[in-house]
């Protein structure tokens, strides 16, 4: 078969292709069974139209707190992910999808978004300080899933950059309390100091402060028992006990003892209680990612172990490409976690428009309900199989346009939970389906 490429009046034939068939490779499609890859999911009605509304309203006070939207590419250069870049090995990192492209190039997919921020601050130097940021978007983990673990998933990130203070640290929590507030859950905001940890571990002489807080981190997949036994590789069993002791002492007793760290975690608190949230000190708080030196928070719903939120203050990281340090702080969640939770209204269709041999009639109507930012389908067909179809999608209510409603130039509007039918004008029609829900 002759390819023929045409370009104003000349004909050029670029190649000849030939086209054969192959019933094995016919065979081969079609015994494949589509399906999705294990670890990543479709969202329908109503999972999807929840998820929207929970985004919406994320987005609204990621904007009320002044934070502006940022976007990045979703692959990078492995270079820039591996742990080697950071100074303890994160198990997020390990996890990432590795990539190659034709030019040999070693890549990857992001696995979150904060690492992305010491690159934006290296290719944008003049970015105005401090920059408060957000950004949604997918994030991949090539990592083991169950009923509630996914490889890809949607981050929300907010992220005060170029700011040392814990007000910083407390508008970013105050701004997802709100979020919560909004959606009906009950948080249960814990704060631990990342100084704080290190300082308690080296009064206790243990020589491997890192590896003691990568095992406090477990705290919540494995019992006190088995954390102490794999402790007992690196101290032994007085300092493991003086620990585990001194860790259950209140957080005035690190203040008043001068433990680095603690006044950071006292400042946030009172800076907290100007915004109406509460924190709980927690000092087996670890959080695993290594980046983190200063105050940890990690937000969990209230009579529940799980977390929905996470983040703290990295201030080594943003600055690395700059040869030097940046102050920065920040707070990540899944959208997910935090849909699954939620009570939120979800919007839906208001009215089914349909069409008795009118179209032209009832596109216009469309148009001016549309203007007015009314939600509605138009149906071309028979009145039962719409009624049907509204139903299904627990729409409201039906205007029906027919030959008599052109005539009497008044449109029937049924309420379909109700069954109650009314005979309104355009206006009439208009303003009822505006003002209602």
């Amino acid at each position: 078969m002759a390819v023929v490429v045409q370009w104003l009046e000349r004909t050029v034939v670029v190649r000849e292709t030939r086209v054969r068939f192959s019933p094995s490779a016919y065979k081969r499609n079609m015994n494949f069974e589509p399906t999705t890859v294990k670890g990543f999911q479709d969202f329908f009605p109503p999972e999807s139209q929840k998820r929207t509304a929970v985004k919406k309203v994320i987005e609204k006070y990621f904007r009320l707190y002044g934070f502006q939207p940022v976007e990045t590419p979703t692959i990078e250069f492995d270079e820039l992910m591996r742990s080697d870049n950071l100074k303890n090995k994160d198990e997020a990192v390990s996890e990432r999808f590795k990539l190659r492209d034709r030019g040999g190039r070693n890549l990857g997919l992001r696995y979150e978004f904060t690492f992305q921020l010491a690159r934006l601050l290296k290719e944008n130097p003049n970015i105005k300080l401090p920059f408060r940021k957000y950004q949604i978007g997918q994030v991949f983990r090539d990592e083991p899933t169950s009923s509630s673990r996914f490889r890809e998933f949607t981050q929300c990130d907010i992220d005060i950059i170029g700011e040392s203070s814990q007000e910083s640290e407390a508008e970013c929590l105050a701004c997802f309390s709100d979020i919560l507030k909004k959606l009906k859950i009950k948080p249960d905001i814990q704060v631990n100091n990342r100084k704080l940890l290190y300082s308690i571990i080296e009064s206790v002489k243990i020589a491997d402060p890192g590896r003691v807080i990568r095992e406090l981190d477990k705290l919540d997949k494995l019992d006190e028992d088995t954390i102490k036994a794999n402790l007992r590789k690196i101290a032994d069993t007085n300092q493991i006990l003086t620990l585990f002791k001194l860790m259950e002492k209140p957080l005035e007793f690190f203040v008043k003892n001068l433990f680095d760290g603690a006044e950071e975690i006292m400042k946030l608190q009172k800076a907290g209680k100007g915004y109406g949230f509460k924190i709980t000190f927690n000092p087996f708080l670890a959080r695993g990612l290594s980046y983190y030196t200063g105050n940890i928070f990690e937000i969990r719903v209230q009579g529940q172990k799980n977390s929905v939120a996470g983040g703290g203050r990295y201030d080594k990281l943003v600055g690395k490409f700059l040869g030097r340090e940046i102050p920065a702080t920040g707070i990540s969640f899944g959208l997910e976690r935090l849909s699954s939770l939620a009570t939120v209204k979800i919007p839906k269709t208001k009215v089914i428009l349909i069409s008795l041999n009118q179209d032209k009639l009832t596109i216009d109507l469309a148009k001016k309900l549309r203007k007015q930012k009314t939600s509605c389908i138009i149906f071309f067909g028979k009145p039962g199989k719409a009624l049907d179809y509204a139903n299904s999608l627990k729409i409201k209510y039906a205007i029906f346009i027919g030959e008599e409603e052109v005539k009497n130039k008044k449109f029937k509007l049924k309420d379909l939970e109700s069954g109650e039918e009314k005979l309104l004008s355009e206006k009439q029609t208009i303003n009822k389906l505006k003002s209602r829900n």
